[in-house]
């Protein structure tokens, strides 16, 4: 089978969260080869013609979609799907519709509530009903990668949520919303779709050694992509025994399957948790499409659950393949 890989047209000096889209599409392009497909990497073209041309040009059966954001802006991923389900063309990954909704995180909270899963209690400007002495996380509502959060981005009070919210609508563009901050433990679930039904991979912790008692655990920007700071180097991946706590990971595989099903997600999925100090679980985020980089958490639960790379890629190759749409 001739494979397009479909990735970001990335700058030649992107920051690392944006040279990683081009990382994991070599690395898929490597997996295909070495199951006994033929792939092709490009990056996409913000044209309907265009890319029907650039398709035929690679022959294309399918596509592997990576492409993670547009002119750099990840709320314009779903015109992706929403192109190549127009040039009814196999794609992987996540439909047009769940994608959109997910990348927009209050609307996505809102599906969440509705639904009757749990998710923090947030805020959105003006900020009226946010209380003086809530703690909250700013957060981008549309933005991925940890996007302009550190520890400065938990504050409390109404006053604090406003003047960060500024700050980061000035650097950064775009809205953001304020998110109550949920004390406790922090899951990234990864879900791999299997004969149309979700499957919840082996769950990890974040765990965070050596941090200060009095400063947020959260998985901020440079614990993802800055290699050489301390918070790169001290959130940690720890897979545990299930049997530690069977009543909380079967609630976390319930609520994933829930969640899944809520936004009609396809292919692959990743759900991020917190978990309070009471061992009450809360939906944070709902990460269509996440990062298939080998080194990342979804690659790292599927091996823990005894699938090489290339089986995981080849699978959700297959999903978007034996699926109409």
């Amino acid at each position: 089978m001739r494979v397009l890989v479909l990735h970001s047209d990335i700058a030649p000096d992107a920051p690392a969260d944006e040279q990683d889209t081009l990382i994991t599409a070599r690395a898929i392009g490597e997996a295909l080869e070495s199951r006994g497909d033929r792939t092709s990497l490009a990056p996409f073209v913000f044209d309907p013609e265009a890319l029907r041309a650039l398709i035929g040009e690679h022959r294309a059966d399918a596509v592997f979609n990576m492409v993670e954001a547009i002119f750099r802006q990840g709320e314009l991923a779903p015109v992706v799907p929403t192109l190549l389900e127009k040039l009814n063309v196999p794609f992987t990954g996540c439909p047009s519709a769940p994608m959109a909704l997910a990348g927009d995180k209050p609307l996505a909270k809102t599906l969440l509530r509705m639904g009757g899963l749990p998710t923090p209690e947030w805020h959105e400007a003006p900020f009226e009903s946010v209380s003086k002495d809530l703690r909250c996380i700013v957060k981008s509502a549309t933005e991925d990668a940890s996007i302009g959060l550190d520890s400065a981005a938990v504050v409390v009070g109404r006053d604090a949520v406003r003047e960060r919210a500024d700050l980061c609508r000035h650097t950064y563009g775009g809205r953001w919303f304020a998110e109550a901050y949920v004390e406790g433990r922090e899951f990234n679930i990864s879900v791999l779709e299997e004969r149309g039904q979700p499957r919840v991979l082996p769950i990890p912790e974040m765990v965070f050694h050596n941090w200060d008692e009095n400063r947020p655990r959260i998985v901020g920007y440079d614990a993802k992509w800055t290699e050489a700071s301390p918070d790169y180097n001290e959130t940690v991946r720890q897979f545990r025994s299930e049997a530690d706590d069977p009543a909380l990971y079967k609630r976390l595989t319930e609520l994933s399957e829930a969640a899944w099903c809520l936004f009609r997600l396809k292919g692959f999925a990743r759900i991020d948790f917190r978990v309070s100090e009471a061992g009450d679980p809360f939906i944070l985020e709902i990460n269509p499409n996440p990062c298939l980089e080998p080194g990342s958490g979804f690659a790292a639960a599927a091996e823990q659950a005894g699938l090489p790379y290339a089986e995981i890629i080849e699978r959700v190759l297959h999903a978007a393949l034996n699926t109409t749409r």
